[in-house]
């Protein structure tokens, strides 16, 4: 088994601080770590770029740790779908460094690593797998359209109680699907809106 395969190499994409834009942990401070490789293929994906794994070079998990520590206690591992490969030995080293860390994943593939915030963002077209639903800390549907707010209630069936309950319209169609789920969200007010509030702030 090579480095990659065992998680002790990732194929990092990018690393930056900023401000965490969406779900229940907007606003605050997080130093955001995008691995590659997903297959997961929403035509809507805005990090493209990532879905090649072969384009990002793999970096030693103890760089990655090193640099993290540099900037925040709270750490995003995003994609991508991070859970392609395997974080364990990733969030080990996190962890003994002592920093919160979080995930974002479609949880199409099983879950690994130990997590202090895993934010489930389920797609139709390659569904969560395993026991990640009811591990699950925040579901984020992305709405696209009308029938995905079913879609979000079937996943919603399958988290905890204490799950929170997120609807962000997808970016390029805001303007039409906003309306929506802000009504849909005042019928239903276990819901929340999300909004990808770093791109109105412009930043990364």
């Amino acid at each position: 088994m090579d480095q990659v395969e065992a998680g002790t190499m990732l194929p990092l994409m990018e690393a930056f601080y900023t401000i965490q834009g969406e779900g229940f942990h907007k606003g605050t401070a997080a130093y955001f770590i995008r691995v590659g490789g997903c297959d997961v293929g929403c035509h809507w994906c805005d990090v493209k770029e990532s879905w090649n794994a072969t384009l990002h070079p793999p970096t030693g998990i103890d760089e990655i740790v090193t640099e993290a520590r540099r900037y925040s206690n709270t750490i995003v591992i995003t994609g991508g779908e991070p859970l392609t490969w395997d974080m364990g030995p990733l969030t080990s080293s996190l962890k003994q460094a002592g920093i919160a860390i979080h995930i974002e994943t479609s949880g199409a593939y099983p879950l690994t690593g130990q997590w202090d915030w895993i934010c489930l963002s389920p797609k139709k077209n390659m569904l969560p797998v395993g026991d990640i639903h009811k591990n699950a800390h925040e579901l984020k549907v992305i709405v696209y359209n009308k029938h995905d707010l079913k879609f979000a209630e079937e996943q919603a069936a399958q988290v905890s109680p204490e799950c929170m309950l997120y609807l962000q319209p997808e970016w390029s169609v805001r303007e039409k699907v906003t309306p929506m789920i802000v009504d849909y969200v005042m019928e239903n007010p276990r819901w929340r809106v999300s909004l990808q509030t770093h791109k109105y702030l412009n930043i990364p």
